[in-house]
């Protein structure tokens, strides 16, 4: 009897054990599931923002209404104008992904057209997506002197364009639910000294993106 007790002990105790470490393993799983879905992500402007208003923005913006935002903060910090006795301030937050509905753009023909019809104030064909992330239309900070929208050009040869330059992803929040996913962290206001370096990043910039512009649109004649 006393032999079958031990071995009844010695059993529950190491099924105990197993069982426990399954916990903590699936503990563990889902602490790194919430890692994974958390990203860092930055909002420069003039005014400190702990808490978004994503109805604030314009409704022609290139993805429509609601709150932007970059995984970059030295593109944030960059392409913010410089105003007078006006600090720039690049506010942090942390956002969780997870349960929002995402939609990705890359540059396609997809992407180009939801960014026309959202300039053009045409209704929003994707409000429903809590988060939409995609590239940045590069004539939204670079100087192209308005070509993009002449009418002159084709579809085609707009989404050309469109695609020349590096390209920076922005991150748009679209819905309450996504806003209440971010967590405010600080808000940095930029040294003089960094504002006059970031000035002279971002003319630079510019003008090899204008000549790279420039010879692309020589070549849509060939």
């Amino acid at each position: 009897m006393q032999i079958w007790y031990n071995s009844f002990v010695t059993m529950y105790g190491a099924m105990y054990s197993y069982g426990h470490g399954l916990y903590q393993s699936y503990d563990m799983l889902v602490a790194i599931a919430r890692v994974t879905n958390m990203i860092k992500v930055f909002h420069a402007g003039y005014v400190e923002i702990p808490v978004p208003d994503i109805k604030r923005g314009r409704v022609n913006a290139d993805f429509g209404q609601g709150f932007y935002l970059s995984d970059n903060y030295d593109f944030a910090s960059l392409w913010v104008r410089e105003r007078n006795r006006t600090d720039i301030i690049v506010n942090s937050y942390e956002l969780d992904e997870s349960g929002l509905n995402i939609l990705r753009f890359d540059r396609d023909e997809k992407w180009f057209r939801y960014i026309f019809s959202n300039r053009r104030s045409m209704p929003d064909s994707y409000s429903d997506f809590d988060i939409i992330i995609g590239p940045i239309a590069n004539d939204t900070i670079f100087d192209t002197m308005g070509i993009m929208t002449s009418g002159f050009l084709s579809d085609d040869e707009a989404l050309k364009l469109l695609c020349v330059g590096p390209m920076y992803t922005q991150i748009v929040l679209k819905s309450r639910k996504a806003a209440d996913k971010l967590r405010f962290l600080s808000a940095e206001i930029l040294s003089k000294e960094t504002i006059e370096k970031n000035k002279e990043t971002a003319a630079a910039n510019e003008a090899d993106y204008l000549k790279l512009f420039a010879q692309t649109m020589e070549s849509l004649g060939d």
